[in-house]
């Protein structure tokens, strides 16, 4: 059965360019008139650190927390697989309450930049990232009438930026070069759409697949790093990025065992000869079936 999901409220923003050191006027409180309204308008992409933040908030497993939490869509027309939080039938968000926000201490990386949306973009023939920003207005919005200015990089200092931006930075920058290398001949496996998946958001499963044996057998690491994928969340986040970069963009960084790219090649045409010989016997039988006038 194919499980249809409600994608949430989209918002109708009007941009403005900012710089780091711009100066915006906005204040949020619990006694502003329209304290929750942006909440009740949700459309929140979340990022693989926002998805390890509230889930142990939540006490839940990462896979549990996006079967409940989440819902799926394409990030480009390649159909890369990102998630939104889900909402209510009225495209609100779930973890709002009359107080406020339930998770407010782990609230998304998109929840603590509003109103400052920022976008993270590559020149042609450069190896730097620029990062842009821009004020997002919104009309039910009163936070910007409030009498309080300061500047976008002291705003972003009290919302506690610093560590998404951080643990967010190499999965952004895997995107970004995902994007320049230009749009792929038709779309991607559903084996590596799967892969980006998992080393993005289910942690849990991602730690299945670092811990197998099959894994162990065929990548050369330390046994003490074994254990830290075993109990820590952020290191093994950190290698899920290492390991796409790998397996995406040829990056050897992670040390394979000797002899097993060879072994891979050799047990690949194997499955390659043994499918061909299936199909030649198959198509042998249906001109043997036709002749025969047998009907298989």
């Amino acid at each position: 059965m194919k499980e249809e999901f409600d994608v949430p409220f989209k918002s109708d923003m009007i941009p403005t360019k900012l710089e780091l050191g711009s100066t915006i006027q906005f204040r949020c409180h619990p006694e502003i008139s329209c304290f929750n309204a942006c909440c009740k308008r949700a459309d929140i992409t979340l990022t693989p650190y926002d998805v390890i933040r509230l889930k142990e908030q939540l006490g839940k497993s990462a896979t549990d927390f996006l079967k409940e939490h989440t819902v799926p869509f394409p990030m480009d027309q390649d159909g890369l697989p990102g998630i939104k939080l889900r909402t209510d039938e009225a495209g609100a968000c779930l973890f709002v309450t009359e107080q406020g926000c339930s998770v407010y201490q782990n609230r998304p990386t998109a929840c603590r930049y509003y109103p400052v949306g920022h976008m993270a973009m590559r020149r042609a023939g450069s190896s730097e990232d620029e990062t842009h920003y821009f004020l997002v207005t919104e009309s039910h919005c009163r936070g910007h009438d409030e009498e309080r200015k300061l500047s976008i990089q002291e705003y972003l200092g009290e919302q506690q930026i610093a560590a998404y931006a951080e643990h967010n930075r190499e999965w952004l920058q895997i995107m970004l070069k995902k994007r320049s290398a230009g749009p792929t001949v038709g779309r991607p496996p559903e084996s590596s759409l799967q892969f980006f998946f998992m080393c993005s958001y289910d942690i849990d499963r991602l730690r299945r697949f670092v811990l197998s044996e099959n894994f162990r057998t065929t990548y050369q690491l330390e046994e003490s790093t074994y254990r830290i994928f075993e109990q820590e969340d952020l290191p093994l986040l950190q290698f899920g990025y290492k390991l796409m970069r790998q397996v995406f963009f040829g990056e050897r960084s992670i040390p394979e065992r000797e002899g097993v790219w060879e072994q891979r090649v050799t047990q690949r045409q194997e499955v390659w000869d043994a499918r061909r010989q299936i199909e030649v016997a198959r198509k042998q039988h249906e001109e043997e079936s036709r002749y025969s006038g047998e009907n298989l």
